[in-house]
């Protein structure tokens, strides 16, 4: 039964290692955009058969953007496995499970490696999706989960704190030749297009409904800069 009373322990201390990770990066990547994904890959884990590992999913949801390329360097977040590494080994250490020995120490570290948007653009672009990629649930689960909070009103609000963040503009005109380094312009680019790569079957129920808001949101915004006044 999940979670045992070692497993735990590992879970609590993962959760204090994503803390003091998260705190040094902005509200779209702050620790409550991983608690979300948390709930939810674990929420999508338990709606699927079979019930894929649990343990590896709820630590690799805690630590899958610790390593985000956007806050760290391109050397720290090259091997995932050697970052985590003295983790897991304290972790057999002090609560006498040994996730390096069971290889689910390296499933975490592959997982967070993997999990990106961006990172599986280009797996498939130069055909190097592999069997794993394609089949493995724990993945699946962390990927959806991520994903979700991307889009829907929470996507909405991590859009706008990350373009307030490194400072893009919210909205440029389409006659204005920056209009691609809008954050409109990312929900074109990317944000509606999530939906169609979701892999588990609830994520992707989920996904259709967030997809909405996305859609709904960006025919707001195309209205409201309109400027057309309703006749009365």
């Amino acid at each position: 039964m999940y979670p045992t009373a070692q497993e735990s322990a590992v879970v609590t201390e993962a959760e204090r290692v994503m803390k003091d990770a998260m705190a040094r990066y902005d509200p779209s990547h702050d620790a409550y955009h991983v608690q979300r994904v948390r709930r939810t890959a674990m929420a999508l884990a338990n709606a699927i058969s079979p019930i894929p590992d649990l343990l590896v999913v709820e630590l690799a949801a805690l630590l899958h953007d610790v390593l985000d390329k956007k806050y760290v360097s391109a050397e720290q977040a090259a091997d995932p496995y050697a970052f985590f590494l003295p983790f897991f080994t304290s972790m057999a250490e002090k609560h006498q499970l040994d996730l390096v020995a069971d290889g689910r120490a390296r499933q975490v570290a592959l997982i967070v490696d993997n999990v990106s948007w961006t990172t599986e653009t280009k797996l498939r672009k130069n055909n190097a999706w592999s069997e794993w990629h394609q089949n493995c649930a724990e993945l699946h689960c962390v990927q959806d989960a991520d994903r979700l909070d991307a889009i829907g009103a929470f996507g909405i609000m991590r859009c706008a704190a990350y373009s307030a963040a490194v400072n893009r503009p919210l909205h440029i005109p389409s006659d204005d030749p920056k209009v691609d380094e809008s954050a409109i312009q990312h929900f074109h680019d990317k944000l509606v297009l999530i939906h169609e790569r979701l892999k588990t079957a609830p994520g992707k129920v989920l996904g259709e409904k967030r997809h909405r808001v996305i859609l709904d949101f960006i025919a707001s915004i195309e209205d409201e800069y309109s400027g057309v006044v309703p006749r009365p």
